[in-house]
């Protein structure tokens, strides 16, 4: 979802305990914008924290942990292959979520936010498969 059909466009709240860290570690990355993050059946429940990279979606952080990431189809196919997210259920094969519950699912939400950030700021697929290969061998 882009920028402008969000509303009321508001700073993102204050997220609990190691989400919140995930939360700061991607607004201190370039041309970040946090914004709050609305519950889609209850339009003025606050549930959670946006991400954009100019107009276009990073992804989003929900209260409950639950994290959303808009990776297209290419590379929705590379983090399926290596099991480092799950389907979205309602992201038509283009969008991957992953759950944080633990210490090291900080560290993979940061990781799968920065994969993500790379392919916003114009990183080739081919780019990113092999940097994340690299890291994660």
């Amino acid at each position: 979802m882009k920028i402008q059909e969000k509303a009321p466009i508001i700073p993102p709240p204050v997220l609990e305990g190691p989400l919140q860290n995930i939360s700061s570690e991607i607004q201190s990355w370039d041309n970040v914008v946090a914004l709050t993050h609305w519950n889609y059946q209850e339009r003025d429940k606050v549930d959670g924290a946006d991400f954009y990279v100019g107009k276009k979606e990073l992804g989003h952080i929900h209260m409950d942990g639950e994290i959303h990431l808009p990776t297209g189809k290419s590379l929705t196919k590379i983090l399926f292959g290596r099991k480092l997210a799950s389907p979205f259920r309602y992201g038509g094969g283009k969008w991957v979520m992953f759950n944080v519950k633990t210490a090291e699912d900080i560290k993979m939400a940061i990781e799968l936010f920065r994969i993500n950030y790379l392919r916003r700021k114009g990183s080739s697929i081919v780019e990113i498969n092999r940097l994340s290969e690299s890291r994660n061998s």
